[in-house]
């Protein structure tokens, strides 16, 4: 694979996009009735798609043949976006290019006109991280565009976007990719680079992506280059250090039986044969997450129908009618400050290793 994943299968129409079903048909809606507006601030976790609908709205926005509001993808405007060669879009990185000087030199480049466009469009993609007196400067712009000129900014911390920035755009929240969407985009990838790999397999990857496309794309990207075209499941835990479902309620099982001497050797067998400690408590703490609200009401369990296979579920439902719910809640309790802790740890294990000796003792 010559490109990388995520930018081989970055949508191209407004109908590959995956999730994010309410922001799509907004959109499509505005640009059929013509109300586009001269700002969006796209506001949601990495990985979630702000970028790519961004590109997606300035395709549609200049492309020459556009059909039912999505663009063509074969005109000259729509080639050069997708080639990243557009001199009518401009996307600015603010994490690097954050100061006043920067905005400065943004508001001279919009006072030309596009050079071969319907609009100018400028992404400022973590737009958050601006200076106040970047943002001040870009208040002003925002206030009073040029009617050829379109602004989308994206963040992933809405907090630290002012007000007044807030208060002169059309806000859009982005959604976590479910699990269901990104084992399906994973399927249809494989399925077009030839590559063979279990239910089990996608599962894990998006499991762990943490609602995010990009890094479930990223995290297949690397095991294909190590796998080839077939996918086995230690090949996932081994490369990305992951944890399957298997291994983590083996520790829970460990962990409900209070076998402290286990637990430990447990956990040092786990970081010897390459797998990191830290997947292992961040899934740990999911599950048991899983299993305090199963404990509530275990026909809850539906809610993570799309996570449990039916021999996974047979295996919560069981070890979650033989624990105490204040258990784990200590469990939890304990694990999450762990967590905490491994931040600012150079040996991660350690806190681990402590919360399991302070709940099993």
């Amino acid at each position: 694979m010559s490109t990388v994943l995520y930018r081989k299968y970055r949508p191209q129409k407004f109908s590959q996009v995956i999730g994010q079903v309410h922001v799509v048909q907004t959109l499509i809606n505005a640009l059929k009735e013509n109300m586009v507006s001269h700002g969006y601030l796209f506001f949601g976790p990495r990985g979630s798609g702000k970028t790519s609908i961004a590109r997606l709205l300035a395709k549609s926005l200049n492309c020459l043949n556009l059909k039912l509001s999505e663009p063509c993808g074969s005109c000259e405007n729509c080639c050069e976006i997708q080639e990243n060669r557009s001199v009518d879009l401009v996307e600015i990185d603010a994490a690097s290019n954050r100061g006043i000087d920067d905005i400065r030199a943004l508001k001279e480049d919009i006072k030309f006109a596009p050079f071969k466009s319907n609009y100018k469009i400028f992404v400022i993609d973590e737009v958050h991280q601006l200076t106040k007196d970047a943002f001040n400067a870009l208040l002003k712009t925002l206030e009073e565009p040029p009617s050829h000129t379109i602004f989308i900014l994206a963040t992933t911390d809405i907090e630290k976007v002012p007000a007044t920035i807030l208060s002169r755009v059309q806000r859009f929240d982005f959604k976590k990719i479910t699990i269901k969407d990104i084992k399906f985009s994973l399927k249809e990838i494989i399925k077009k680079e030839g590559v063979q790999a279990s239910e089990e397999v996608l599962g894990i990857i998006a499991l762990n992506a943490s609602g995010s496309l990009r890094d479930a794309q990223s995290m297949l990207n690397q095991v294909i280059s190590f796998s080839g075209k077939t996918i086995k499941e230690s090949d996932v835990e081994s490369v990305l250090g992951l944890v399957s479902s298997v291994m983590v309620s083996r520790f829970i099982e460990l962990l409900i039986k209070k076998d402290l001497k286990n637990s430990l050797i447990f956990l040092t067998d786990l970081e010897n044969n390459g797998h990191d400690v830290e997947n292992l408590l961040k899934s740990t703490i999911e599950y048991l997450r899983k299993m305090l609200i199963i404990k509530v009401d275990f026909d809850l369990v539906s809610l993570f129908k799309e996570e449990f296979s039916d021999e996974e579920k047979k295996i919560i439902l069981g070890q979650t009618s033989i624990v105490d719910a204040i258990f784990l809640k200590k469990l939890m309790d304990n694990f999450l400050i762990a967590q905490n802790q491994m931040k600012y740890s150079d040996f991660p294990k350690i806190p681990l290793e402590l919360a399991v000796i302070e709940c099993l003792m």
